[in-house]
């Protein structure tokens, strides 16, 4: 159990944050301060696991931390795969926003309503 000095400063040390929803994913790209002053990149993918019966759900959550140093290499060879995978796969069609009732309506075999995530897919 955190005390609430250290919460106070696990919140201080976010100094940008983002969230990008992506079906039963959301992904939030946190700028933090490391305690020599340097930001860095926190990205964490937190995935919705349903619970069972009236069992409310849980999230898995995976850390990744990305240095300053690291930014050029990490966008080259990002945007060197979204190429890579646009040229196989040619247009990308966006992924549909996840809600319970999406899921309930992909079941019956209805279409659920459409919404864009990412931006650079497009």
């Amino acid at each position: 159990m955190e005390t609430k000095k250290q919460e106070e400063r696990r919140d201080q040390e976010i100094v940008y944050s983002r969230s990008v929803k992506a079906g039963k994913r959301i992904y939030y790209l946190d700028v933090r301060k490391a305690r020599n002053a340097d930001l860095y990149l926190c990205i964490t993918e937190s995935k919705r696991l349903q619970g069972e019966g009236e069992e409310a759900p849980t999230f898995e959550k995976h850390k990744i931390f990305l240095y300053k140093e690291d930014f050029a290499h990490f966008t080259e060879g990002l945007q060197d795969v979204i190429a890579f995978v646009q040229s196989q796969l040619g247009a990308i069609e966006e992924r549909p926003e996840w809600t319970p009732e999406a899921e309930n309506k992909e079941e019956a075999n209805e279409e659920p309503k459409k919404k864009g995530i990412f931006g650079f897919f497009k």
